[in-house]
């Protein structure tokens, strides 16, 4: 019984490896296309759904830590893919949604189709 636990969990772990670099494949293609990681399309595709959000909240949808977040928003905003703007009621808050050129990417973004690696794209027909 241990043994077959074992090796199972040997199985596992593989299968994780093997998906993680199908993530990283992904991602390699995903930058050399437009420039940016994984985490700031994802974050390009948040905001075009949700129109603007807080980092605070932006964290929470991309499963980042607060720092993370900075970090990502940081450096889609240097591509002036985003732009900043103060909240409504509370002129302390700062939101985020993005720019015409943001708009642009995300677009160009949503039309192309993409070469998924075989073992990811069996992950995502799930």
């Amino acid at each position: 019984m241990k043994s077959e636990m074992k090796e199972r969990n040997v199985n596992l772990l593989c299968q994780i490896r093997d998906l993680y670099r199908s993530i990283a494949d992904f991602e390699n293609e995903f930058i050399r296309k437009h420039g940016l990681c994984l985490n700031e399309g994802m974050l390009l595709c948040t905001l075009s759904n949700a129109g603007k959000l807080s980092s605070g909240e932006i964290a929470e949808i991309l499963g980042l830590t607060n720092s993370n977040a900075s970090k990502v928003i940081r450096s889609v905003e240097k591509k002036g893919l985003i732009k900043r703007e103060l909240g409504d009621q509370d002129k302390r808050q700062m939101n985020f949604l993005l720019t015409s050129k943001g708009l642009d990417v995300i677009k160009k973004i949503k039309t192309e189709k993409f070469e998924v690696p075989d073992l990811l794209g069996e992950c995502l027909a799930r």
